[in-house]
């Protein structure tokens, strides 16, 4: 029982001053109703005074107004005429305060169990996101790093767009990838093709950049002969950008895109997109091995900066169906430290498509520092 009063005034203490106005409503209502001619009865109108609590208040909160609500009701009964008590009218009257009020508090309770639900599930999902999708390092061999994941799905930060780096002997290898759907679903296949990329790079087990990318083209159909796989799994695939930088500035560095939107190269002022010369299929629908994939070379300096992101950001629309002007807007950032490019990004996307994406997005910015 104590358990239960200490409920009741956490929940009265949480919405304290919103709890006034529908305890004034109770006041009110007594008050016009006694005043009224014989004839109008307001009393109907209290049913107001629960349902308005209900819309920001927990259970406990909502059932104790109701109560109020029927004391109101027989305070009526009583102030006006007290044989009016047991009339038909004010007992169907107490009646509907009841049924309504038991309706309320049951509301309120499937409320406020779905809310710790999702409480639940946005706790596993981002635990998930920690293990899976870890923010990489802010420094990695000559590079200055920062990283952005934002997921569309409402109930779970994390979806299909997946990014890594890992160190080989002389250089700092990324990947940024999508994987086909959004949520929970695309996951699955974001961890496994994340695994995959980084145990390409591990010591004494090095491969080049064509044949990591002929590695994860055969991973995106490993799971297609589980015979527990959903039908949806016949159609994964994953577009893709993979880099090879070397710690040296001397050294080109190298590209791989797969059916992915091209990094942009910040330098001077300018923003260059670095297009593939022979853009690979996604991930998943090529099968070519190592010798199907052409690399691009590009010369990465000393404090250039390059943004490696995924086409949640590119197809993001404001409310008139217009598309995020990405180039336009890091020409004016260019001077910018990784995280805080970064940052600007993540705050001009949202408030560009007023609030919430309506794909995944995932964003890299690294810059090259003297070595």
């Amino acid at each position: 029982m104590s358990l239960r009063f200490a409920d009741l005034r956490r929940s009265l203490r949480e919405s304290s001053w919103m709890l006034a106005v529908p305890l004034a409503w109770l006041v009110v209502i007594v008050v016009a109703d006694v005043l009224a001619p014989p004839h109008i009865h307001l009393g109907p109108l209290l049913v107001a005074a629960p349902a308005i609590t209900a819309s920001f208040a927990g259970a406990w909160a909502t059932g104790f107004v109701a109560v109020l609500a029927v004391a109101a009701q027989t305070l009526i009964a009583v102030l006006r005429d007290k044989r009016e008590l047991f009339s038909s009218n004010h007992e169907a009257q107490i009646a509907a305060l009841v049924v309504v009020g038991i309706s309320l508090v049951w509301y309120c309770v499937l409320r406020e169990r779905r809310s710790r639900e999702l409480s639940r599930v946005r706790h596993v999902s981002e635990s998930a996101q920690r293990l899976t999708l870890r923010p990489l390092p802010q420094q990695i061999g000559p590079l200055r790093v920062a990283s952005l994941y934002l997921s569309a799905d409402a109930d779970a930060q994390i979806g299909g767009d997946v990014y890594g780096a890992t160190r080989t002997r002389d250089s700092t290898r990324l990947m940024i990838g999508d994987v086909r759907g959004k949520g929970i679903s695309a996951a699955g296949d974001a961890a496994l093709a994340l695994g995959v990329f980084r145990a390409t790079a591990a010591v004494g087990r090095e491969t080049d950049l064509a044949e990591t990318a002929a590695l994860l083209d055969d991973s995106v159909g490993w799971n297609l002969g589980d015979p527990l796989a959903e039908e949806q799994a016949q159609e994964i695939f994953i577009t893709a950008s993979l880099l090879d930088i070397p710690d040296g500035e001397r050294a080109a560095a190298s590209l791989i895109v797969c059916g992915h939107p091209p990094p942009l190269l910040l330098r001077g002022g300018r923003v260059t997109a670095l297009e593939p010369h022979k853009p690979a299929p996604p991930l998943g629908l090529g099968k070519t091995g190592p010798a199907g994939y052409h690399v691009d070379a590009f010369e990465l300096a000393a404090g250039d900066v390059l943004v490696l992101y995924t086409d949640g950001i590119t197809e993001a629309r404001d409310a008139a169906g217009r598309f995020y002007p990405l180039t336009d807007r890091i020409s004016g950032w260019a001077d910018s430290a990784p995280q805080t490019l970064i940052e600007r990004l993540r705050d001009d996307v949202r408030t560009h498509v007023g609030g919430r994406l309506g794909d995944d997005a995932a964003l890299i910015a690294l810059q090259r520092e003297p070595w």
